[in-house]
């Protein structure tokens, strides 16, 4: 009789929470979304790598004379009133080159996290993610321009780790990170080092959004462990409905070795601007510098280091919705001979792309 009771007392609390589950998921009335974005592109670099790969510091958009998938995303997206999550797959020369130093079968991630609310407005997300870092990323039609500024291309464009995010209002977030590395989703072998990053975001009207993005950690082993301090700025002005222009700066500073106090620094301006003609046309024009004489970054193994200023212009061409046509000029200017032309090192590198993006 006993057993009975307890079973008859076990099936009804099983019910009630069975409803109570059900009730819970009609009031949170989750959905789920697919996406996808594919972007080819042909470039021409008139040094002529004979590898057919442009300058090693690009990423993106970076093999020559050959016609190429930059990106292909397919990606599904869940979202409730407490709980979302993302999953995200790729494939093209951007996840070939971006992702190298990652294990084989985690480089077609492109983004892999859960996020769960815990308070009104605060959310704590894990997982792969879209870096804390920049104002680019590798999908080309958010971007102004077709190409990657410098600085985007040498500085995060993915993390892995946890992240608590507090939306104050509508002008202020506020997000601070605990990471594997910079831009790493396997950690360094030997390293143990935490790894930290912020980020505050402040819109004190509809057309301004300014942002400072901290990162701090060590991305080699313990036994050489070099601290890497940096800090990542930009604002996005929307002047009128037609002109807009983005400005950023990078600062970075690491150790020269370990347990030293002794700093090596890297830095980095960019300005773009875009004009939007009509719904079809639009024009963009980008100059960068990227300062970075000491190799913590890009390194060269030349005397004067990176030190690079970058000019281009690109035109926009949205015949329909969700599809852009791109072209653009781009030239690099070094203050070394840092360029490879043929067997000659030259201090200029000039190329022509151009992009093809559709998406759903």
């Amino acid at each position: 009789m006993r057993k009975l009771l307890f079973l008859a007392g076990a099936l009804s609390a099983s019910v009630t929470a069975f409803a109570q589950e059900v009730t819970d998921k009609e009031k949170e009335k989750g959905k789920v979304t697919f996406s996808g974005y594919a972007e080819v592109y042909y470039s021409y670099d008139m040094n002529k790598p004979a590898d057919h790969l442009k300058p090693g510091f690009l990423y993106n958009f970076n093999r020559h004379n050959e016609m190429n998938l930059n990106l292909g995303l397919i990606k599904a997206s869940y979202s409730a009133d407490r709980v979302r999550a993302n999953v995200g797959l790729m494939a093209g020369t951007y996840a070939q080159y971006n992702l190298a130093a990652e294990p084989e079968l985690m480089r077609h991630v492109y983004e892999a996290n859960v996020g769960i609310r815990v308070g009104r407005n605060v959310w704590i997300d894990a997982g792969i993610m879209p870096a804390h870092i920049g104002f680019e990323s590798a999908i080309g039609k958010d971007c102004y321009t077709l190409t990657r500024s410098i600085l985007a291309e040498n500085s995060p464009y993915y993390e892995t780790g946890a992240k608590v995010t507090w939306t104050l209002d509508d002008k202020w977030l506020f997000s601070v990170m605990y990471l594997n590395g910079w831009q790493r989703i396997k950690r360094v072998d030997g390293n143990q080092t935490p790894n930290f990053g912020t980020q505050i975001t402040f819109k004190p009207t509809g057309k301004i959004l300014l942002n400072w993005s901290t990162y701090i950690g060590n991305d080699f082993p313990d036994s050489t462990r070099r601290m890497r301090y940096f800090n990542n700025v930009y604002g996005t002005f929307n002047i009128t409905d037609k002109f807009s222009f983005i400005a950023g700066f990078d600062y970075g500073l690491q150790q020269k070795e370990k347990g030293k106090s002794g700093l090596d620094s890297w830095y980095s301006p960019v300005v773009i601007a875009r004009y939007i003609f009509t719904d079809k046309f639009a024009i963009a024009g980008r100059v960068e510098h990227y300062n970075d004489k000491n190799g913590v970054v890009i390194n060269t193994g030349t005397q004067q280091g990176f030190q690079t200023t970058g000019y281009s212009l690109n035109l926009d061409f949205t015949p329909v919705n969700n599809v852009m046509f791109r072209i653009e000029g781009r030239m690099f200017d070094g203050k070394d001979q840092t360029f490879m032309k043929g067997t000659e090192l030259k201090n200029t590198n000039t190329a022509v792309t151009a992009s093809l993006a559709v998406w759903f």
